[in-house]
């Protein structure tokens, strides 16, 4: 939202001169910028160490509103303090993965919460420590689609700090992903550190949730000027950059850092309606944000660590440091809002329910023919090119329920002339491609999750018909024989496919070796094997139920608590081990005799693995229910080699026990 008020500068926030003596960013913490495309050509950001990926939004800028945001959202973060905007940490490196791009009538089009889970997987596949989200969809539950809401919980487990705006509609009300429970929401507030009248405060806020000055913020427009702006989008990235000195402060004094004492430092430092009282306390959220705070915080749980609790925002030294906090400087006087103030629109604000979320050979092993050949920018090392971001090939191995769709109404009514049955009716289009299969080429075959289109399967290379029967077989076998999943291994990059409904959906180029289907029940069996009169005897018959029900539990919270895009290393390696889980039988077997339980599935890098390969390790780790306090936790580990198209299982598995 565009003011026509004097801008306000963010090097006016009481305490960022101190902390910029200490430092301007440390050049090993990376701020991810999840918005629109970034011109990065500006004088702003000349010399910054800047990288844009490679999403399903065009990462080309013009002067479009989706550019305007995005670029101005960057130039808070990133302008570089010899041009003519001064970010709050320009020596910190930056990643651009555009989620927005232009609407009709200079608006901005809405990015599905899928979308935003592939771009933070991506962010922080190539080193995001901070994810800025300047944009929320409107909740009134607080929830996510489950793809969104396992993927932030994954990363902040990992230690990745996620910031999001809280909402523009001036409402006691929720915007996902900001009321996630693991996020730290931003809302709005005046540079005289009021509330202001357009930003949200909803439950989820109250305990999460900080104000920065989200008024009039100086930054970057594309083209080479500069402009005030206001909303809640403006207020993530001060918020953002001021997390990022933090890490570096804490890089600089102890050699390495730690995101989640950042996180509760910026909550439990934040100035609230106990030490600076407003009308209204739930707009505070926790409160104001403060930079001399949160690094008084911060160094009091340097020096506390041994022993002794994070400062509290009470203690003497925090109060009195905001005692002359009046939180931004006495020149800066108020100013008024105009009436156009409202809904931000950058993410998906706008969406409805049915337009959001909805309900081997080595030939494989290159990349398709339609990815190959595209150029990167020739000797521009770690500067920003102009001429665009090379498509970045990944592997992926994903778990899911086939379906079909048209892409088109055109080529629906294909199908409904050229058929006698209802073309809606998928059992009728397999009959009909079995009948002719090149029809299968004119078929967009989707891989779902949760009904969730997250893929289009499209077969290349002298195997495609191996694989479009492949396809027909086991959508036949989802439909009439109760198949649950299919795992398919292939190729994701740069290719996109826009469905009927109007969703992008990128292309998977599956690899035929990695095509999977299966039961659940039939998965176990073949793992446990059959019942036998032995196991027929009531102590034998116990044990394979215990055996069977440990097996199912290990799936099952693979398909469901750990459920992922299977991009990531870690996700390629924990879905072909639910795959391939015959290792898994032998360790509930040798578990259930000794009375253990499974508790945690964890995925690291293996730090042993054979040149040129690229080896995780999946752990179970087993606990005892009945001497939790008093028996030593038991660990499994087997160790899966991603670096192929298709996985394979390396090295035998090995346990361990652990306190």
């Amino acid at each position: 939202m565009s003011v026509n008020q004097t801008s306000h500068k963010v090097e006016s926030l009481p305490g960022l001169q101190n902390i910029w003596e200490e430092t301007l960013g440390d050049n090993r913490i990376c701020i991810a910028i999840l918005d629109g495309p970034v011109d990065l050509t500006h004088p702003s950001f000349i010399g910054a160490k800047l990288k844009r990926l490679d999403t399903l939004v065009s990462g080309e800028s013009n002067r479009g509103p989706a550019s305007r945001h995005g670029t101005h959202i960057a130039s808070v973060i990133f302008g570089q303090h010899d041009g003519p905007i001064k970010g709050i940490a320009p020596n910190c490196k930056g990643l651009i993965a555009p989620i927005f791009s232009d609407g009709p009538n200079n608006s901005i089009t809405s990015c599905s919460q899928l979308d935003l889970a592939r771009a933070i997987q991506h962010s922080v596949k190539e080193g995001a420590q901070i994810i800025n989200i300047s944009g929320g969809e409107f909740s009134p539950s607080g929830t996510s689609h489950p793809i969104l809401s396992d993927t932030i919980r994954q990363v902040t487990e990992s230690g990745v700090l996620v910031i999001a705006a809280t909402g523009n509609e001036g409402c006691d009300c929720l915007h996902v992903p900001g009321a996630l429970p693991l996020v730290l929401p931003v809302g709005a507030m005046s540079w005289e550190g009021n509330p202001l009248s357009f930003s949200n405060w909803g439950d989820n806020y109250q305990t999460t949730g900080i104000l920065a000055p989200g008024e009039n913020i100086r930054g970057a427009v594309p083209g080479g000027g500069i402009a005030g702006e206001t909303g809640t989008s403006y207020a993530v990235p001060i918020v953002s950059g001021i997390a990022a000195l933090l890490l570096s402060l804490q890089l600089k004094n102890e050699n390495k850092f730690d995101t989640k004492s950042v996180h509760a430092c910026l909550l439990d430092s934040a100035i609230g309606c106990d030490v600076w009282p407003v009308l209204d306390c739930r707009k505070l959220l926790r409160g104001r944000v403060s930079v001399p705070r949160s690094v008084n915080c911060l160094n009091n749980h340097i020096i506390n660590k041994k022993g002794k609790n994070m400062a509290d925002p009470d203690d003497d030294n925090l109060t009195n440091t905001a005692s002359n906090d009046k939180v931004f400087p006495e020149e800066l006087q108020p100013s008024e809002l105009k009436t156009d103030v409202t809904e931000d629109n950058v993410f998906p604000a706008n969406l409805t329910k049915e337009n959001s979320v909805e309900n081997g050979s080595e030939t494989f092993m290159q990349p398709p023919e339609n990815l190959k050949g595209v150029s990167s920018c020739g000797g521009c090392g770690d500067s920003p090119c102009s001429c665009g971001p090379k498509v970045q090939i990944q592997r992926a191995f994903v778990i899911g329920q086939l379906g079909i769709d048209f892409g088109s109404e055109t080529r629906l009514n294909y199908f409904t002339q050229s058929m006698n049955g209802n073309p809606l009716d998928t059992m009728a289009i397999l009959e009909r491609c079995e009948k002719y299969p090149s029809d299968a080429a004119s078929i967009h075959w989707t891989l779902n999750m949760d009904s969730t289109r997250i893929y289009v399967i499209q077969p290349q290379g002298p195997f495609a018909s191996n694989v479009y029967l492949c396809l027909r077989e086991f959508l036949k076998e989802q439909l009439s024989e109760g198949v649950e999943r299919v795992s398919i291994a292939g190729l994701v990059g740069g290719a996109t496919v826009r469905l009927m409904s109007g969703q992008i959906v990128p292309i998977l180029f599956p690899d035929l070796r990695g095509m999977n289907n299966w039961t659940t029940n039939a998965l176990i069996e073949s793992i446990c094997g059959k019942p036998t009169q032995k196991s027929a005897k009531s102590q034998d018959s116990e044990k394979y139920r215990q055996k069977v029900e440990g097996v199912r539990n290990f799936l099952e919270r693979v398909y469901h608590d750990l459920r992922n895009l299977g991009i990531t290393q870690e996700h390629i390696a924990i879905n072909y081990a639910a795959t391939n889980a015959l290792n898994v039988a032998g360790i509930f077997e040798e578990m259930i005799k000794d009375n253990m339980q499974l508790d945690t599935i964890e995925v690291e890098q293996s730090p042993i693995c054979n040149p040129g390969a690229d080896c995780w390790d999946v752990k179970l780790i087993f606990f005892d229910p009945n001497r939790q306090l008093e028996r030593a936790r038991r660990v499994f580990r087997f160790t899966v080699d991603v670096s192929d198209v298709v996985p394979v299982m390396v090295g035998a598995v090995r346990s361990w026990s652990v306190r």
